[in-house]
């Protein structure tokens, strides 16, 4: 692969960035947590957009929102109940980390979110993707946001016959056509170019050098994980042997035979280690 720097002194940026702007402005989406000055919205919402799709985050964006509207509140809320919230959004390790951002907003950052990337990444669950999307749409200031569908903008255009493209090839080129007056405008219509892309072409991001083919559910820890969370956050205080009898219960239900009870210790010791659980005995607590 040619040195980022040669392929952008060879494209005609100008051309480009004036079709990112004609492409998404077509294709514009409005979405309740766009064009907000709300930090905490904001990042309540990319946190939500990792690896969900934005169908199913429309349906839980408002709601958590009206629960918890401020970082103070969702600092101050039961875990349990912040959890029984995320439930239909998959992943409940991102609400676990928000949750957990938010206690240390709370008490570091007098209930806001700090304005810088450097601070923002020392926050649990937030990466150097989520920080810089916090910075351009909240703050509407430039930032390298770097997600799927953006990566899906540059490598159809800008590498159109590359394979394992890297975000480092990337960084220059975004860096350089992000502007400086209207960096979140900028970024909606990358994202909604990019969306349409994945729907209408083969997907683009796949010759990422960053793309990973998502794991079937299906049968597979993180379902058995869901699972397990759902059944103690409706009966807290449930013993650890009839935990494992629902669980044994749910995978013979759906013709996958029993569980194997050292796999089922393996993952429940794995949930009480990340805060899901709180264990007395062999009394589990959510």
């Amino acid at each position: 692969m040619a040195d980022s720097a040669i392929e952008l002194e060879a494209f005609d940026l100008e051309r480009f960035v004036e079709r990112v702007w004609a492409e998404g402005a077509s294709r514009y989406r409005e979405l309740p947590w766009r064009n907000i000055d709300d930090a905490y919205g904001v990042l309540v919402s990319e946190v939500m957009l990792q690896q969900t799709q934005v169908s199913r985050v429309l349906k839980h964006w408002e709601r958590f929102m009206a629960l918890f509207p401020t970082i103070d509140a969702l600092a101050a809320a039961d875990t349990a109940f912040v959890l029984e919230q995320w439930q239909g959004l998959g992943y409940n390790r991102r609400a676990l980390a928000l949750k957990r951002a938010a206690e240390q907003c709370s008490e570091r950052y007098a209930g806001a979110l700090p304005r810088t990337r450097e601070e923002l990444v020392e926050l649990p669950g937030i990466g150097q993707a989520t920080a810089a999307g916090v910075i351009s749409f909240a703050y509407n200031e430039p930032s390298v946001y770097i997600e799927t569908n953006v990566r899906t903008v540059f490598i159809h255009e800008l590498f159109p016959d590359a394979e394992k493209v890297a975000d480092r090839e990337l960084v220059p080129l975004v860096e350089a056509t992000c502007p400086v007056d209207r960096p979140r405008a900028w970024y909606y219509a990358l994202l909604d170019w990019g969306a349409h892309l994945k729907q209408t072409t083969v997907n683009p991001s796949r010759r990422s050098a960053h793309y990973t083919r998502q794991s079937a559910f299906e049968g597979s820890r993180r379902q058995k994980r869901a699972e397990m969370l759902r059944c103690v956050l409706a009966e807290s205080g449930m013993a650890s042997d009839e935990l494992f009898a629902k669980l044994d219960a749910f995978e013979r239900e759906a013709g996958r035979g029993g569980v194997d009870r050292a796999d089922f210790e393996s993952i429940l010791a794995d949930m009480v280690a990340e805060g899901f659980f709180r264990r007395e005995g062999e009394v589990l607590f959510a």
